[in-house]
């Protein structure tokens, strides 16, 4: 490379044609600049494009008129150097318009004259009089342009205002001496230029409607700003939001409103009127008392959130101020509506799901830590407390929170890190939309490394010493979306325990009545309650009320998601309460971060589960982020908890001690698999599994405890356990007893009474210490599908289950006996015992008619007899319609038909039996579908009641807070109507009903 290319590149100029294009300038002789033109050369290497500059002002030069006038104010004017040379290299647009009207340079001038009023100026151009009453009022102004004359006089004056803007914005890039105009300056600049474009082009449209009703005007019209544009912090590219009020509101009154979206679209901006009433669908225009009506009627609160930045801007100003005095204490009392927070998080929702997945992380507006999540936050804390704190009714988020520092509603320090944060990212925003003048809220990917540095440059951001500007770029912008992230925490939460605990000096100082109105609007009921709670948990100076005050504002936030703040909050007071001495407890929610998420998420939708976990809290260290490469600890083997399970029993020489270790251990794994259940970890068929092997394995556990106490010498007797109903299916839920038989055979010599007064003392003792008084849902183990039933001996020798099913059993019994299975005791014994039973359950030529028939008339009474007085049959899980009775019936029946014939069909599960018969031809492969739905949906929704309520229930909540949890449980979204899962389960059942009524009931 050539002295003068090192000399060049040092400069930033990096195309081979610049040092001939600086020449032809005569800016650069031999290798150094020319005489007078140094300045010129450290002003377009400050350029955020130098290359772009060079080349757009050689253009420039060649158009100008004046040419040797612009080169020699180069020279010696400094500040023409920086705006002009910094905004070249920054927007080819203004670059573009600049050439196309290159006597617009002397705008940019140190001595050019004050812009003055942009209205006056627009006005001017479509040659309407500024000093007229303003169009859309009586006798107001019209312009004396219309059609694409204009429209194009209309653009080019726009251009021009916006092209001084941007060069009073981006000078201190190109030259240090220039003062800083501030992110919030330049946005309100823009808002009022959006307004003068507005006005104009109302006259515009006002003038043609004159032309085209020959002289006759249309009523009074007055456009509301919304958004960016009514709190006067406009983006240089962004849509316009706008409310059209009018008197009357009328079809020559929406024609002229509708001109005026199409005049300014085509001149300056969109107009996006989609935040009217009724959305795209609603009048474009409406009468005062037409939006009066609706928004006491009809709005949402994210219309009312949407108007705390209603401003009138253009037209009619006595309509547009009436307009605003009639819709603010609308505004200011949306906050006592019932539906608040379902429709600020529905909002929430919207922005989240315009997000991109492959554009989250560069997002500035919308991704996580952008510029939504500050606006949004205000917002949300002006309505809150804006209702009786008049200096927070700012339509400027920077105003907005300033007030709000200033009130004690968030800490000052706090506030002012967020407006700095807010203001990085605007200014990003801004440089980012003027390069093209196209709108975008996109970040440079990562690999356009010189797309990162054009932006850095004209973020005015510098190499640190450490960094090269790219490097400091991708710093601050991970600085500040991470402290803006903490958004919840810092606005929300923390000032919340000002109220009710000792805490540093700069942390805002909210009133407990503030505090209370803060909390009632995040989703608590009982604000006043959770208030209490926070106080406890804070109260004192120890080091654990420390660790409380640095947790919560984090953990209110994950509870405020979640269906149930209130219960969350109890819970959660309850759990540190009774694990205060238990010293890794606090650390671990402070130090492990899912930990406390998974936590909060599971106390603010269960109550099973805050009981069991103060009595097994070592299951809290399960809630940890798997490590790489690692299953989650939720998710363990059945087969390995089995086999702990029994071996720590095993342990216990004492019977009642080896009881209490069994009930403490299926504590464990009760709690273990409900936190795995609603995390999503498991799937119903693996809950109901994981279940029933803790089940199976506490009576192994149990039964060889009582053995080992009650036996002095050898045994009289082998005992077996089997299991019947859900738990041989291995299909328990949470609320399932244990359905079982007990089956015995002598032993060396022993008789058979022996034998059966040896097996039924075992069997009552194992009853009756499971059965015990505990505070864990209950063990019960029902043996009432025995022979006989109640009234049958508790427990029968082989040969005596054999005599009695050949010779007495009906067609319940041998249904039932399809899902026996052996589940504890002597595994020999089991397995005879079921071959015993093999002709009874799969007899070989199947089931005749009059069985067939005698199976669907109990099914029908059981149906009819069973379910509760005022059950609900569309949502009973057991006995409803499509539930688990339906499910499991049909499939049993199919089961004594064909089972006989078809080995595959023995199966104790339902599932693998639907399976089986879809694969044998017994059903269509879309009714087996249609069955494993209703069936999965019903065990998981009855699961789910038991997880939500704490207590049995197979009847699903009609409405409020425990159909939402209810709701989430199952995995829908816990910001979103639980009548969707409501109606989601209605319809499964009756596509479930329907094939259970063709294939069980044969109609």
């Amino acid at each position: 490379m050539t002295r003068t290319g090192t000399s060049l590149a040092r400069l930033g100029l990096t195309e081979p044609w610049a040092e001939a294009t600086l020449g032809e300038l005569g800016w650069w002789v031999g290798d150094k600049p020319a005489d007078g033109a140094a300045e010129i050369m450290w002003a377009l290497a400050r350029s955020p494009d130098p290359d772009l500059a060079l080349r757009t002002v050689e253009r420039l030069v060649q158009s100008a008129s004046d040419r040797s006038a612009l080169d020699a104010a180069l020279r010696s004017d400094a500040g023409l150097r920086g705006r002009l040379l910094a905004l070249l290299g920054s927007s080819t647009a203004l670059g573009d318009h600049l050439v196309t009207h290159p006597d617009r340079w002397h705008r940019l001038a140190s001595d050019a004259p004050d812009g003055g009023d942009p209205c006056a100026a627009l006005l001017s151009a479509v040659g309407a009089d500024p000093a007229a009453p303003p169009a859309g009022a009586p006798g107001g102004s019209a312009a004396t342009l219309s059609g694409a004359e204009a429209i194009s006089a209309l653009r080019t004056a726009y251009r021009d205002e916006l092209l001084v803007l941007a060069a009073a914005d981006l000078g201190a890039v190109g030259e240090p001496e220039l003062p800083v105009l501030p992110v919030e300056d330049v946005a309100a600049q823009l808002a009022d230029l959006a307004a003068a474009a507005l006005q104009a082009a109302l006259a515009v449209a006002v003038g043609e409607a004159g032309d085209a009703a020959s002289g006759e005007q249309a009523g009074r019209l007055a456009i509301i700003a919304m958004g960016k544009t009514g709190g006067h912090e406009l983006n240089y590219v962004s849509d316009v939001d706008v409310v059209f009020v009018a008197e009357p509101a009328d079809q020559a009154t929406t024609r002229l409103a509708s001109r005026v979206i199409r005049i300014a679209g085509e001149a300056c901006f969109q107009v996006d009127a989609n935040l009217r009433p009724e959305g795209r669908q609603g009048a474009l225009v409406r009468t005062l008392d037409g939006h009066v009506s609706y928004y006491k009627r009809w709005a949402k609160t994210w219309e009312f959130q949407a108007l705390l930045k209603a401003r009138p801007v253009a037209g009619d100003p006595e309509l547009g101020a009436a307009y605003a005095e009639a819709v603010a204490p609308m505004v200011w009392n949306a906050v006592a509506r019932d539906d608040f927070v379902a429709d600020v998080q529905a909002m929430r929702r919207r922005v989240e799901e315009h997000i991109r997945p492959d554009h989250a992380e560069r997002e500035i507006k919308l991704g996580p830590g952008g510029l939504r999540d500050v606006e949004f936050a205000v917002q949300l804390l002006q309505l809150v407390h804006g209702r009786t704190d008049e200096s927070l009714r700012s339509p400027s988020t920077l105003d907005a929170l300033a007030a709000l520092a200033d009130g004690g509603y968030v800490g000052r320090e706090d506030g002012a890190n967020l407006a700095a944060s807010y203001r990085f990212l605007r200014l990003l925003e801004h440089r980012l939309q003027l390069q093209r003048m196209r709108r975008t809220h996109l970040l440079p990917a990562s690999d356009d490394t010189d797309a990162q540095r054009w932006l850095a440059r004209a973020a005015r951001l510098r190499p640190d010493g450490r960094r090269d500007v790219v490097g400091v770029l991708v710093a601050e912008w991970m600085r500040n979306v991470r402290r803006v992230r903490r958004l919840h925490e810092k606005l929300f939460y923390r000032p919340l325990l000002s109220a009710v605990s000792r805490m540093s000096a700069d942390t805002a100082r909210l009133s407990e009545a503030a505090a209370a109105a803060r909390l009632g609007a995040l989703g608590w009921a009982s604000p006043e309650g959770a208030l209490g709670h926070l106080r406890a948990l804070t109260s004192g100076v120890s080091r654990a009320a420390s660790i409380q005050q640095t947790l919560l504002p984090v953990l209110l936030d994950e509870l405020a998601r979640s269906p149930d703040p209130d219960r969350g909050l109890l819970a959660y007071r309850r759990v540190s309460e009774a694990l205060a001495t238990t010293p890794w407890y606090l650390r671990l929610l402070r130090d492990e971060g899912q930990v406390a998420q998974r936590l909060m998420r599971l106390l603010g939708t269960s109550a099973l589960i805050p009981d069991l976990l103060v009595r097994a809290p070592e299951v809290l260290r399960l809630l940890a982020a798997p490590t790489a490469g690692q299953a989650d600890e939720l998710a363990r083997d059945p087969a390995e908890v089995a086999a702990s399970l029994r071996a720590t029993v095993a342990r216990q020489k004492d019977p009642d001690g080896a009881a209490a270790t069994a009930r403490s251990m299926r504590r464990h794994e009760l709690l273990r698999v409900a936190c795995a259940d609603l995390l999503g970890v498991l799937p119903a068929v693996e809950v109901c599994a994981a279940l029933s092997s803790v089940w199976a394995a506490v009576l192994q556990a149990t039964l060889d405890s009582v053995e080992r106490a009650i036996s002095e010498g050898p045994a009289p007797a082998r005992i077996a356990v089997i299991g019947m109903g859900r738990l041989g299916g291995m299909e328990l839920g949470y609320s399932s007893d244990a359905d079982v038989m007990f089956v015995c055979e002598a032993v060396d010599g022993a008789s058979d009474h022996d034998a059966v007064r040896y097996a039924t003392t075992v069997a009552e003792t194992v009853r009756r210490r499971l059965a015990s008084p505990s505070p864990d849902p209950a063990l019960v183990v029902d043996a009432d599908l025995r022979p006989e039933g109640r009234s049958g001996a508790l427990v029968r020798t082989l040969g005596s289950y054999r005599e009695y099913y050949s010779r007495w059993s009906h067609a319940w019994e041998a249904q039932a006996l399809l899902r026996a299975s052996a589940v504890a005791g002597d595994a020999d014994l089991g397995r005879r015992f079921l071959e015993m039973v093999d002709p009874i359950r799969y007899p070989a030529d199947g089931i005749d008619a009059a069985t067939v028939t005698e199976i669907r008339r109990i099914k029908a009474r059981v149906d009819a007899e069973r379910l509760p007085r005022g059950a609900d049959r569309t949502t009973h899980t057991k006995l409803g319609l499509g539930g688990l009775a339906d499910v499991e019936w049909t499939v049993q029946l199919l089961q004594l038909q064909h089972a006989g014939d078809i080995p595959e069909l023995r199966t104790t599960s339902t599932l693998e039996g639907l399976q089986e018969a879809s694969e044998a031809g017994l059903l269509t492969a879309e009714d087996a579908a249609e069955l494993t739905a209703g069936w999965t949906m019903a065990t998981r929704a009855r699961n789910a009641v038991m997880l939500v309520k704490g207590k049995p229930g197979d009847q699903l909540p009609r409405s409020g807070r425990e159909l939402a949890a209810v709701a989430v449980a199952m995995g829908y979204p816990p910001d979103g109507d639980p009548g969707v899962f409501l109606d989601d389960y209605r319809r499964t059942g009756r596509r479930t009903r329907a094939v259970v009524e063709r294939v069980f009931y044969g109609w």
